[in-house]
Order: C-alpha cells, then structure tokens, then sequence
C-alpha cells in the first residue's frame, strides 16, 4: 500500500504542519489510549476512568491526604475535583471524614467498595498497558515516560 505524502493522512485529509507537532501526536494517542481503557474498564463492576484510578491509586497509598493535596498532585482546582469525588463516594470507592489535624478539610480514605475493587481495577490497568505497550520494544515504554516527564518539565517552565 502506497505511503501518503508528508502531512496528508490515510484519509486523504492535509493536515498541513499538525503531523510533526508533539501536542498533536500526544492528543491522538491520549484519545486512543483513553477509549481502550474505557474498554478495559467497562467489564468491572463500576467503570472507572484514567482520572479516577489514578484517585483510587493515591488516596490508597496516601492515608488521610486531603482533598486539597489531591488536587495539588493531579493538577486541578479544588471546585473540579469535588464533583468527582462526590460520584467516587456515592460508589463506595473512597470515604470523606473531617480531618483529624484540620477540621476545615476532609481527609480520604478508600471505602469499602474501593478497597475491593482496587485489586480488579489494578489488573484491569495492566493488561491495558500490556495492549497498548505491544508495538513497543523492550524499555521503550519506560523510555517514552522519560521522555513525557522531560517534556512536563518543559512545559511547566515560563
């Protein structure tokens, strides 16, 4: 099958400079990342997306972080993760308690739920990053995170 010329997709499409943009090519691959781990995830019994595993990930390995220092280490504002904490917490997968240092914040903890399905929730994320790592050579999907990390630092510089 003939190779499309430089900046012209397999549909036929110009896409002008947007090819050899890093932005460009890291917004596609999120976008096919994130539908096969929506994928993945709809076999569990509470699907949960990227965004709220990672959650799940920190609130379990971090007892009692705050909402606010969740928010920190996610990069959002505190009113953008409220509405997602809420629905984790009508699920049972965290818990809110006043915090026993600060009683103007809440202190998180998996709930019951979460603690259950945390394990499910795990293997679920690594047969996806089996999936989508597959086309990689060994240590290039290590390699690649490098590369995003050097690439964050970049960006978070003025």
């Amino acid at each position: 099958m003939p190779q499309p010329e430089p900046g012209i997709g397999v549909d036929g499409l110009d896409r002008g400079m947007l090819p050899g943009l890093i932005g460009y090519a890291l917004r596609r691959a999120q976008v096919a990342v994130f539908q096969d781990f929506a994928r993945e995830m709809a076999g569990t019994k509470i699907p949960v997306t990227p965004g709220e595993f990672g959650i799940l990930v920190l609130v379990s390995r971090n007892a009692g972080l705050s909402q606010t220092a969740l928010a920190r280490a996610i990069g959002v504002d505190r009113s953008t993760l409220v509405p997602i904490l809420d629905r984790l917490e009508h699920h049972g997968l965290i818990k809110r308690h006043p915090s026993p240092t600060d009683r103007r914040t809440h202190a998180l903890e998996l709930g019951t739920t979460g603690t259950a399905l945390l394990p499910v929730y795990e293997a679920a994320v690594r047969r996806h990053e089996r999936r989508i790592q597959r086309q990689l050579a060994t240590g290039e999907g290590s390699a690649l995170i490098t590369s995003l990390d050097l690439l964050l630092d970049g960006a978070l510089q003025p």
